[in-house]
């Protein structure tokens, strides 16, 4: 038995919105407030099926749909817009159930884990104090990568700073973006129905579990291999 290498310890890798904190849907209305101030009136639906994909993706996508043009100048001011506009809402921002208890135990079991989001640190990092993470909770954020999802650039960043191998790694996200980002990754995936997708479309995408919130995954821990402290 001694001459087997070691099993891995597994680790985790977590979008924010949508996983995390229960944030989707005030994304959308500050992206509708924002495509607004352009004078772009899109459906609220259009906007959340991009929800989770890098800014400037979203952005091309919707002008695809639109057949708008817009100016890089313009496109910048847009995403400054929705950081703007997000901001103003987040006070009705809440961690979604069982968040921060299942942050709490992973770490108690002594279970790396690091959040990596397509967010921009300006917004992101108003989530750590929900929650209740310190501000040095290890955590990836659009500024430090060259691509957002659905590239993988996020998550082989996340698993670097946690110093594993990303195939050791499970991404847990509410979006197809996330798990396409993950195979991307060579990561195992994880779906929760938090952020507003199916089922259906998170198990097409690679998702190998599928559980309601975190709340749900905690008391499912087992599932994936997670043990005691031991």
């Amino acid at each position: 038995m001694d001459d087997f290498p070691e099993t891995p310890a597994p680790a985790f890798l977590f979008d924010l919105d949508g996983t995390l904190i229960d944030s989707v849907y005030q994304h959308v209305i500050a992206w509708r407030q924002a495509l607004s101030g352009l004078g772009i009136d899109l459906s609220v639906w259009r906007i959340h099926r991009r929800i989770g994909m890098s800014g400037g993706l979203f952005v091309s996508a919707l002008l695809r749909e639109t057949g708008l043009k817009l100016t890089q100048e313009q496109i910048d001011a847009l995403q400054i817009s929705h950081a703007e506009a997000y901001e103003q809402q987040v006070d009705s921002v809440r961690p979604l159930p069982g968040a921060a208890e299942l942050l709490a135990e992973l770490s108690s079991r002594g279970v790396p884990w690091a959040i990596a989001t397509s967010g921009y640190a300006r917004t992101a990092r108003l989530a750590l104090g929900m929650l209740g993470l310190p501000d040095d909770a290890p955590m990836v954020t659009r500024d430090l990568v060259r691509r957002a999802k659905p590239d993988p650039d996020l998550f082989l960043a996340g698993a670097a700073l946690l110093r594993v191998d990303p195939a050791h790694a499970m991404v847990v996200g509410d979006s197809i973006w996330d798990l396409l980002a993950a195979r991307r990754a060579g990561s195992l995936g994880i779906g929760l129905l938090s952020g507003g997708y199916g089922r259906d479309e998170l198990e097409r995408t690679g998702a190998f579990r599928v559980y309601a919130d975190p709340a749900d995954m905690l008391d499912r821990l087992d599932e994936l291999g997670v043990r005691g402290g031991e």
